[in-house]
């Protein structure tokens, strides 16, 4: 009978970064499975836009994740809301772009406020919702393979992924005797709006993707949303400190493909 209501069915999620790209892809998918999923995020206009979308399975926090207690109101806005936390997504991020003779140490420290310090706060104060409940919980923090893969021109987004990686293994290993779950998500290139963009909008920038894609192709948010709802779910049940890369291919890659 639960598996006819959704894979997710009565189980309460936060997503942060929820109203665009993959975080909105994410919370779409997560209420189609019968979850109930509160949104943080800053773009209230877009957050609205999707609650309104998601009906009355959905919430918004407008917040901004890197402002001090930002993490704590929107776990008790969940909870005020739909009465516990069973899943965390942290997913907020950001970029920046400027060679490492160049950058300025505010730009560095913005990116890892939201790309990692965020992911702390929010993971810490989700877990201590989750033990108080006394009944484990999943958090699924948002990678990528530039945890892995560095660019020369995105210093502190490099350095926030690949400590991503590690906080995950630490969160693991600290929260398991509470039966909560740490995993996380190294995607490649995904074809959300900004993505798109930046990848298509030249005939140079989409082959030099394509050529470090033994897929060919961009991935599609849902895809990574595929992924999410497996860590979240009991399908996953015996996986914890891991990170799963849905990257068409590139980290398995050690030169460039030919394009036609």
């Amino acid at each position: 009978m639960a598996e006819a209501l959704g894979r997710l069915a009565g189980k309460v999620a936060l997503v942060t970064g929820a109203a665009n790209g993959i975080g909105a892809a994410i919370a779409r998918r997560f209420v189609a499975e019968g979850a109930l999923v509160a949104l943080a995020d800053r773009d209230a206009e877009a957050g609205s836009a999707l609650v309104a979308e998601l009906g009355a399975s959905a919430t918004l926090v407008v917040c901004d994740v890197a402002e001090d207690g930002a993490a704590t109101r929107a776990v008790e806005a969940t909870v005020e809301r739909f009465g516990r936390i069973d899943v965390l997504v942290n997913n907020a991020g950001i970029t920046h772009s400027a060679t490492f003779l160049e950058i300025d140490a505010a730009d560095f420290d913005r990116v890892l406020a939201i790309n990692l310090r965020a992911y702390f706060c929010f993971g810490q104060a989700a877990a201590r919702q989750m033990v108080a409940q006394g009944d484990g919980g999943t958090i699924v923090n948002m990678s990528s393979v530039n945890a892995v893969l560095a660019i020369p021109d995105q210093v502190p987004y490099v350095v926030s992924k690949g400590a991503v990686n590690q906080l995950t293994k630490v969160m693991a290993v600290s929260l398991a005797d509470h039966g909560i779950r740490v995993n996380a998500i190294g995607p490649g290139t995904i074809a959300t709006e900004l993505a798109t963009r930046a990848v298509l909008g030249s005939e140079a920038a989409r082959r030099k993707i394509m050529s470090r894609t033994p897929l060919r192709r961009l991935g599609d948010p849902a895809e990574v949303a595929d992924v999410a709802l497996f860590l979240a779910g009991s399908e996953s049940s015996y996986l914890t400190g891991q990170v799963i890369y849905p990257d068409g291919g590139r980290l398995a890659l050690n030169y460039t493909i030919a394009l036609d």
